[in-house]
């Protein structure tokens, strides 16, 4: 619910709340250049001697005013004629015309009502209640994500426009609160909702009916500094029984104009106060620092815009369209889907479309916007899941076992599990097997045991349909068929050849990256924008199912590379490997955020053996910044599959990689890349203990091996693997 209430707000009001926060961003300028050119009174001036210099030069003299920002006007009559003029305090001369900055005034009216009176005024005001629920959602969500308000401004880690997105809005969410609701506030005060603030001090009983005073030689002026007066309204001329009105700001009393005594006199109310209050809080006027510190906040809306909608996007990429979605709280079925790169969305939407053709109301939705108050009418709950990386969430699924952790009743309608994998991998459906097991930890009925599917297998899937079919008591069954990923033709450019002396012909392919429209490369999508570590999707000929390989360049480079190793019966390495400059390819684009360099300067440990190599030397090759990059790379042997042997020794030389060490598993004296780790054990410890990170990719059993190669060598320094992976500072991309 939190998510609804964030989203649609944001996509449906971007371009207002776009043109509410960059007009009063521009306005928050004004309060301090107002204070920088206001002329200043002498010091200890009283209203007294104010009053009595600008008199002097404007007879016919009806009000002076001070603004927050020190400025002070003065208005008159003469000869019949209105007169207004910027005053200095010091001399009571005119020095500017009174008349509002024009551009000031057109921001004004802009921001206030978009030129359209009391109608735009609403518009504007459901702009800040806009503003309000995204930045009450928003501050939710942040701290949702971050592990709890203790933690808002824990390490970030994910794509770029949503790192972008939440580590603007831990700075800005607060002032955008502060704007908004302070918003809503003068604009019930200006429709009259609120009670009238304004101050009226009591009508006097008498007064002199006297004139002629000077304003000098009145007590009530003389006690008041000029620094703290508001206003002084000049009696009628002619009009004896008329008075002084003299407002600051301690109150506004009435100011007999033949005695100068002081009449009468109101304190302001506790609820004037609070108006007065959040007048300065919204224009920063009295409070030019903080409307300055608010505008800059403001500046953060367009561009939390900007990435939000990036954000939605890529949410929605690979997700199908549910046409026939029936209603969350009236469904009878429910499909949690739990899916990282979309092909899980296509399983569920086949079996969807079979349950509704069997007569079933279902609805379709995302692991991680679980709730079972959604889903008063559930008599089943289905859950797909795929797992990632070594059993963590999927991205449409983050969150699921913490909402369902939190739980204090599990729904009464009974649950299936079906998971998604590739039994080659040891982790396979380990993220399905714990929602499993944690729904039967805490009660929640079984409809069927968990099962599994490998490699997207269509035979499986519809072996397990036919089981749900007999535990709903209906024939169900599930014919999917794999749509292809949106793909680009790719044409290889180059290629080197290694490997073919210790019998493992491994490849660097260099393919062309298609010209990207302007369209794609503001949106991130096909192969626009990606980075080293992100991983191409090919898509070989005679299958639907995609081959991932890890980048080894960044589209700055200006082409897509990747390392080849053909395998025993390997169709996809089988094709690439035939592949000569100027054949095509299929293939698409997966972002991989969480094995990206990031751009911060914490020393990196890079380790790899074989075609693991590859996206390590695509955060080499990009590391203009010159970080320290340390690689420790495994191979079989040097003269045969040193892989980037010449790139590496042109890079330690630019000054692009720290230190390359290498093992080599054949030869005199072999050893392998966790061997090689040991042998530097102290080195490595001490660039651990001082905050670098590890990066790993490879094989699962190296991976196994540095894990307990680090295990060793962490623990005179106090640390584990295991910690550092809680930090975010030991990341894997294993095969």
């Amino acid at each position: 619910m939190v998510r609804v209430l964030h989203r649609w707000p944001g996509l449906v009001a971007a371009l207002l709340l776009s043109i509410l926060a960059l007009s009063g961003a521009a306005l928050s300028v004004f309060p301090t250049a107002e204070r920088l050119s206001a002329p200043q009174p002498v010091a200890g001036q009283t209203v007294a001697e104010l009053a009595s210099l600008v008199l002097a030069r404007h007879p016919g003299l009806e009000e002076i005013r001070r603004s927050p920002s020190g400025r002070i006007t003065a208005w008159w009559f003469d000869g019949g004629k209105p007169g207004s003029a910027v005053i200095d305090p010091a001399t009571g001369a005119d020095v500017g015309p009174a008349d509002p900055n024009p551009t000031k005034r057109w921001l004004t009216t802009l921001h206030r009502s978009l030129f359209l009176d009391d109608a735009g005024r609403l518009v504007m005001a459901s702009g800040a209640a806009a503003m309000l629920v995204l930045a009450l959602s928003g501050a939710a969500l942040v701290a949702r994500r971050n592990g709890g308000w203790t933690r808002w401004f824990a390490r970030l880690r994910g794509p770029g426009a949503g790192r972008l997105h939440v580590a603007i809005a831990r700075i800005a969410v607060p002032g955008l609160m502060l704007s908004a609701s302070t918003a809503l506030w003068m604009t019930a005060s200006t429709f009259d909702l609120l009670p009238d603030g304004g101050l009226r001090p009591p009508a006097p009983a008498a007064v002199s009916s006297e004139t002629g005073l000077s304003p000098s030689q009145m007590a009530a002026l003389r006690d008041v500094p000029v620094d703290s007066f508001r206003k002084l309204g000049f009696p009628y001329a002619g009009d004896a029984q008329d008075v002084f009105t003299l407002s600051t700001d301690a109150g506004t009393g009435l100011v007999d104009q033949g005695t100068g005594r002081l009449l009468s006199w109101a304190d302001p109310t506790p609820w004037q106060r609070m108006s007065e209050t959040i007048y300065m809080l919204h224009t920063g006027q009295g409070a030019a620092v903080l409307g300055l510190i608010l505008g800059l906040m403001a500046l953060a809306v367009p561009v939390m815009g900007a990435t939000g909608a990036l954000i939605w996007v890529a949410g929605r990429r690979g997700r199908p369209v549910l046409r026939d979605n029936a209603p969350a709280a009236r469904a009878r079925t429910v499909i949690l889907v739990g899916s990282e790169g979309g092909s899980t969305w296509g399983f569920a939407a086949t079996l969807a479309r079979a349950l509704r053709e069997a007569g079933q109301s279902v609805h379709v939705a995302p692991m991680s916007g679980f709730d079972p108050a959604h889903h008063p009418c559930a008599e089943r709950f289905l859950i797909l899941a795929a797992t990632y990386g070594e059993g963590a969430a999927p991205a449409s699924a983050k969150g699921f076992l913490d909402r369902l952790a939190r739980l204090t009743k599990v729904p009464a309608a009974p649950l299936a599990v079906l998971g998604f994998g590739d039994r080659s991998f040891p982790a396979f459906c380990a993220f399905a097997a714990e929602v499993e097991a944690t729904a039967r930890a805490m009660g929640w009925a079984s409809l069927l045991p968990l099962d599994m599917v490998d490699r997207q297998s269509p035979q499986e899937f519809a072996r397990w349909g036919r089981a749900l079919g007999d535990a709903l008591g209906i024939t169900l069954e599930l014919d999917h068929r794999p749509g292809r990923p949106a793909a680009e033709s790719l044409t290889l450019a180059t290629r080197r050849d290694l490997g073919a002396e210790v019998q493992a012909p491994t490849a660097i392919l260099r393919f062309a990256l298609p010209k990207a429209s302007l369209w794609a490369r503001l949106t991130g999508r096909g192969l626009a924008r990606f980075q080293a570590g992100d991983l191409l999707g090919i898509l070989p000929e005679g299958s639907s199912i995609p081959r991932f390989y890890s980048l080894a360049s960044g589209s700055r480079d200006g082409f897509a590379e990747i390392v080849v190793r053909r395998l025993p019966g390997g169709l996809c390495s089988g094709q690439l490997m035939s592949l000569q400059p100027g054949d095509r390819v299929q293939a698409f684009l997966r972002r991989n955020p969480d094995f990206h360099a990031g751009r911060d300067r914490a020393p990196l440990i890079l380790i790899g053996a074989g075609t693991g190599i590859g996206p390590l030397v695509g955060f080499i090759r990009a590391n203009d910044r010159r970080r320290p990059m340390h690689l420790f790379f495994g191979m079989r042997h040097p003269g045969s599959d040193f892989l980037y042997r010449e790139d590496l020794s042109r890079w330690r030389a630019e000054g692009r990689l720290s230190r390359l060490v290498t093992a080599v598993s054949r030869g005199e004296r072999p050893g392998y890349v966790q061997d090689a780790l040991r042998a530097e054990a102290v080195q490595v410890a001490a660039l651990l203990a001082g905050g670098a990170r590890v990066m790993v990719c490879g094989g699962r059993d190296m991976a196994k091996g540095v894990a307990q190669a680090l295990d060793e060598i962490l623990l005179p320094v106090g640390l584990t693997p295991a910690m550092l992976k809680a930090e975010g500072r030991y990341v894997e991309d294993l095969y």
